[in-house]
């Protein structure tokens, strides 16, 4: 029996949310790279590095190829690469929206109020 559609996107959700993931997402979009290099803006072990490469693998979203002595990742396809800028420009319109609203609300408050005041001590 077929996956309906809606679990396989959440699917998808779930295999892109983890940090480590994302991040070599991230770095993958303006070129292919080496594990090496992935490891070199990562801060992680590269056992963790590897078990993650192989899910984003699995899933399709990476592809790996060799050059050489050295195996490449690189995004599978160009519709990765649109998502991670859609991630980005939602998550800026969503901090915007939180931003604005912060602001609003600051303006609402009189003034002294006891969460203007710093929460740090030592902040001025």
């Amino acid at each position: 029996m077929a996956v309906p559609l809606h679990r396989a996107k959440a699917e998808l959700f779930r295999t892109l949310g983890h940090p480590v993931r994302i991040r070599v997402l991230e770095l993958l979009l303006d070129e292919p790279k080496q594990v090496r290099e992935l490891l070199g803006e990562i801060d992680v072990e590269s056992s963790n590095l590897s078990q993650q490469l192989a899910v984003l693998r699995r899933a399709g979203i990476v592809s790996s190829y060799r050059e050489g002595a050295n195996v490449m990742y690189r995004l599978s396809t160009p519709d990765v690469a649109e998502l991670m800028g859609s991630a980005r420009r939602i998550l800026a319109s969503m901090l915007t929206s939180q931003e604005d609203l912060l602001t609003e609300l600051r303006a609402e408050m009189p003034a002294g109020s006891p969460s203007e005041t710093p929460a740090d001590p030592n902040q001025k």
